[in-house]
């Protein structure tokens, strides 16, 4: 059995770790998102315009939906 260790703090043990899943996450959507055709592109409504730009954003450069 694995006892946690009492703390003060209420934050997860290694939010670092989360945060850095969540940029790898974030950059390897984006480069699938670059790999699309164009015909996949129309059908979730964006141009080859739209989907180089996202690809081309920082993964710091998170969705603003994303950031708490």
């Amino acid at each position: 059995m694995i006892h946690a260790r009492s703390s003060r703090h209420t934050l997860p043990r290694f939010p670092i770790l989360g945060a850095l899943e969540a940029f790898a996450a974030l950059a390897r959507q984006r480069r699938a998102l670059a790999r699309l055709d164009d015909a996949a592109l129309a059908d979730i409504g964006l141009s080859r315009g739209d989907a180089q730009i996202e690809a081309a954003r920082p993964v710091w450069d998170a969705p603003a939906n994303w950031r708490i």
